[in-house]
């Protein structure tokens, strides 16, 4: 068993324009004053970090992670959520995903495809940089319109479109063993990785590569109805990385799991901050300590009601507060009468 690492916090959902959220200087103080010992960092955020000198400068990275350690924090893992994504895009999606990419991508789906590829492979080498084992990221989606079988699927259209995933993905998965580093692949809706079957489909596909994990969200598996226990018992060899974010599913006789086009506050299924929400973490933190994940528990942010502030504060006790300390003996031990072979055999009668 080890003692989760924690707590920590993606700055995704924080990063902004206005201080303290504009710097990488300035938002790793403002995390440590909110009491996060680590920080996962959004490599598409050019206000954070500058992801191709990253790749290419030991001494880049050393500075960078100077500034978050003489502030309080490590630097967890770096993400590529956005870059992922564009590894794989349904043609229904073009528009709606063109934001992901840099102006000069837009209006052109090979290029931004290959743009994103290039983008994860240099993540993965800035993580070598920094010395991360792991990489949080999505896996992209050509199968997601596609998933409620009406009209009915085409046979072969969803076979098609996991060996694609795993042809585009291979490459970055064989770079990341180069690497040392393990991909991470946030289990979320609208990805074709979505859940444990999506996910073992994808597997076969890349034969089972090392390298091909799982970023455990339990909040997504909520929203899905899924046994987020029973998941950690079945891949706690793939889980690398964990994501404390909460939600709720409140289904009535007018909306279930597809939230009938409504916004978050009107849906069923909604993100709330840690504590407020439906999961049981107090169990989510035992079964992975107990399975020997030695990540961190980085608190991921997305509530539909809390000010995001507020939520990063509390989100740094709540995980406190959860973080096992692993014991170094059993609970017993006083009443250990001692034995030998001889003395246990003659304990059996033989």
């Amino acid at each position: 068993m080890k003692t989760i690492k924690g707590p920590a916090l993606f700055l995704a959902q924080f990063a902004g324009d206005e201080a303290p959220f504009n710097s990488w200087d300035s938002i790793t103080r403002w995390a440590a004053d909110c009491g996060y010992k680590g920080v996962q960092v959004p490599s598409w955020d050019a206000r954070l970090i500058d992801l191709a000198t990253a790749a290419s400068s030991k001494d880049y990275c050393d500075e960078f992670l100077g500034v978050a350690r003489a502030n309080g924090v490590e630097v967890t893992e770096l993400a590529t959520h956005l870059q992922g994504q564009l590894v794989a895009v349904h043609p229904a999606y073009d528009a709606g995903f063109d934001g992901f990419t840099v102006p000069e991508m837009r209006g052109n789906p090979q290029a931004r495809q290959e743009w994103a590829v290039d983008q994860v492979k240099k993540a993965l080498s800035a993580s070598v940089n920094m010395d991360i084992k792991a990489h949080a990221t999505f896996s992209g989606a050509l199968a997601w319109p596609y998933l409620y079988p009406w009209p009915q699927r085409a046979p072969g259209l969803v076979e098609t479109a996991f060996d694609e995933l795993g042809k585009r993905w291979l490459p970055i998965l064989n770079h990341a063993e180069d690497c040392g580093v393990d991909v991470c692949y946030e289990i979320h809706p609208g990805e074709d990785l979505h859940d444990g079957v999506t996910f073992e489909m994808f597997l076969e596909r890349v034969n089972n590569h090392a390298r091909a994990n799982m970023l455990y969200d339990p909040s997504h598996y909520v929203l899905q109805c899924l046994d987020y226990l029973d998941n950690i018992d079945i891949y706690a060899d793939r889980i690398k990385m964990f994501h404390v974010k909460d939600a709720e599913f409140n289904p009535t006789g007018r909306q279930g799991v597809y939230g009938g086009f409504q916004s978050w506050v009107n849906r069923a299924g909604r993100f709330r901050s840690p504590g407020d929400g439906q999961v049981d973490f107090k169990q989510v933190f035992s079964k992975l300590t107990a399975a020997g994940f030695d990540g961190w528990a980085v608190v991921e942010w997305e509530c539909c009601l809390k000010h995001p502030e507020d939520g990063a504060r509390e989100g740094a006790a709540f995980v406190r507060d959860h973080i096992i300390r692993v014991t170094e003996k059993a609970f017993d031990d006083f009443a250990d009468g001692g034995a030998d072979d001889a003395a246990n055999r003659r304990m059996l009668g033989i």
